[in-house]
């Protein structure tokens, strides 16, 4: 078994190369141009592998409103290459999307199924969106992994870091923390959605799954919370989405029901509340 991984110097994929079976060729930007038809195609040839678990993306999600050229190249220009080489060469393809391929619904408070239709309402969710249609019609063999509020020991490398590194590190600084409390998710740390993955690859299952951590919060109750494990003292405050007024819109409710993974037998993540301890833990330790 051999395994080529794109994006595999961010967060979710240096916790997923090196739980992978057999020989697995981690890929980087320096490595191969995504957006290149024939440079994909021939790297891949080269290569030779059974599988292609694609974690590249473009995630400035603010950003991506005023360059969405940037946004499309890599969301969706750039998984239409690989599906096609992995199309013509008959291997499966696993890509990672979001939970920002749905939008606003401020009355939903039951998960979102595989099935329910999505609405994106930033140009981040669209990109991220027309990436799943591109796999799932272009490459017969494929599995789409949803996922939703990533955070990891390795940082996201073009943001420097994440969430529960941005919080900790302005509240180290003194400064004043107003963090959304009407936007409901489920923060997952990309150990645990990297471990799910491996196990539902290893199934041999096909198709739209979500993978996320379980439970739900908004993301002031997860900020409240990272404090409260780490005995941090900040001065931490709720704030609307109207006052925060970010440049891309978010959706209100992007709760992903893991639901699909049990009935083909795979272990869903632990609780949300408890990864994120065990993750300052490891932080603590490295």
């Amino acid at each position: 078994m051999r395994t080529v991984v794109f994006g595999s110097q961010g967060q979710l994929g240096r916790d997923l190369y090196p739980l992978l079976p057999g020989e697995v060729i981690p890929l980087g930007r320096a490595d191969v141009e995504l957006t290149n038809v024939e440079g994909t195609l021939e790297k891949l040839t080269s290569l030779k592998p059974n599988l292609v678990v694609n974690c590249a993306a473009y995630n400035f999600v603010d950003k991506a409103e005023s360059e969405p050229q940037s946004a499309f190249a890599v969301n969706a220009w750039a998984a239409r290459t690989i599906a096609e080489s992995c199309r013509n060469l008959g291997i499966k393809l696993v890509h990672f999307s979001t939970d920002y391929v749905f939008g606003l619904d401020e009355t939903r408070c039951e998960p979102w199924l595989e099935t329910d239709a999505p609405g994106p309402v930033s140009v981040y969710g669209l990109s991220k969106l027309a990436g799943e249609y591109l796999v799932r019609s272009i490459c017969p063999d494929n599995l789409v992994i949803r996922t939703c509020g990533l955070y990891g020991v390795w940082g996201t490398g073009g943001k420097g870091g994440n969430f529960v590194e941005t919080m900790l590190k302005l509240a180290a600084q003194g400064k004043p923390l107003r963090v959304v409390d009407d936007q409901r998710c489920t923060p997952s740390y990309t150990a645990d959605v990297a471990a799910a993955t491996v196990r539902l690859i290893n199934t041999g299952a096909s198709g739209l799954f979500h993978i996320t951590n379980a439970g739900d919060c908004s993301w002031y109750q997860f900020a409240s919370e990272i404090f409260r494990i780490a005995g941090v003292s900040a001065d931490l405050r709720p704030i609307t989405s109207g006052e925060f007024n970010a440049l891309a819109r978010r959706p209100t409710y992007s709760v992903l029901s893991n639901s699909k993974l049990a009935t083909i037998g795979v272990e869903c993540p632990r609780p949300c509340t408890e990864a994120i301890r065990a993750y300052l833990d490891v932080r603590g330790k490295s």
